[in-house]
């Protein structure tokens, strides 16, 4: 979204749609669960593996929504949310220290590749093309939530023409923007009216838009939206997986060949199997994106 229409959109809403509620202590007050090193996991380190800062595992993150990864209300340079404490569980396992590296979305391949950081956890979906320059180690079902206001006339989205005719507040570039291009071509192709995308960079923002009815939803990673809507503004309308009509998985992304992705899946597997695992998603309210075992770059979605 362009930075004036941004801060046009900002002054036109209530100064309420602003200033929510605050919100009763939390998931990201609890202290961060620790785990013991995972022999099985460390053997896997390759001996010459080359780490940006010796006996650390640097893993970037957009540090900018929970539940996701996000400031510390009370400390600045704490980042709190699920990808941390899964990342710190990781680390634990493998026997280094943790550093999150905190990024705009758009530099992580660059970044990544340069070895600036040795993992990218940030929502980042398994995708065939990405599978050509990266490895991957599952940890999440990536699933799409599409919401509106409490009080919004939207009932449910269940199928491609129930969007038919919607604003919808939408990430630019994203697997839920390419759905929501699919979705138009079938209803436009069926004499239905298209959606019309309205892209934010932020979902603070977008969720503004719906909340103020210049967007009628919000179409995002369900995680976030799930999360923002605890405070009972919005509602869930319609979920989708996130390569619909495909299954999708959220993976920690890491260098084509670093020999890091098998050691990040041997981790994660014993940390579903000991229940620190499943005790994060509880915590954050995602257990329904779980998954049963991490894979090593399973099948990816496809090229669009």
């Amino acid at each position: 979204m362009k930075p004036r229409l941004a801060a046009i959109l900002l002054l036109s809403l209530p100064l309420a749609a602003c200033s929510p509620p605050k919100q009763a202590a939390g998931p990201e007050t609890l202290p961060r669960i620790r785990a013991a090193k995972v022999d099985a996991a460390a053997r896997l380190l390759p001996k010459d593996l080359h780490l940006a800062q010796p006996g650390t595992l640097s893993i970037a993150m957009v540090v900018q929504t929970l539940p996701l990864a996000d400031y510390a209300h009370d400390n600045e340079h704490e980042v709190v949310g699920l990808e941390p404490s899964i990342g710190q569980l990781i680390a634990d396992s493998l026997g280094l220290k943790l550093k999150v590296v905190p990024i705009a979305w758009a530099d992580w391949p660059l970044g990544l590749t340069s070895g600036k950081y040795d993992a990218v956890m940030s929502n980042v979906t398994v995708t065939e093309e990405r599978k050509a320059k990266y490895d991957f180690s599952t940890y999440r079902d990536d699933r799409l939530g599409i919401y509106t206001r409490s009080d919004g006339p939207v009932k449910s989205i269940a199928k491609p023409e129930d969007i038919a005719g919607l604003k919808v507040a939408v990430g630019a570039s994203t697997n839920q923007s390419q759905i929501l291009d699919r979705w138009n071509e079938q209803n436009v192709k069926a004499g239905r009216k298209p959606a019309t995308p309205l892209y934010f960079d932020d979902s603070g923002i977008a969720r503004l838009a719906v909340l103020s009815g210049q967007a009628d939803v919000s179409f995002a990673p369900n995680a976030i939206s799930t999360y923002e809507a605890r405070d009972g503004r919005t509602r869930k309308v319609g979920e989708f997986a996130g390569g619909w009509p495909l299954t999708a998985y959220i993976a920690v992304t890491t260098r084509k060949g670093s020999g890091l992705a098998q050691a990040v899946t041997t981790a994660l597997n014993a940390q579903i199997d000991n229940g620190h695992y499943g005790e994060l998603l509880s915590r954050w309210n995602l257990t329904s994106e779980g998954i049963k075992r991490s894979e090593t770059n399973p099948p990816g979605l496809p090229k669009s």
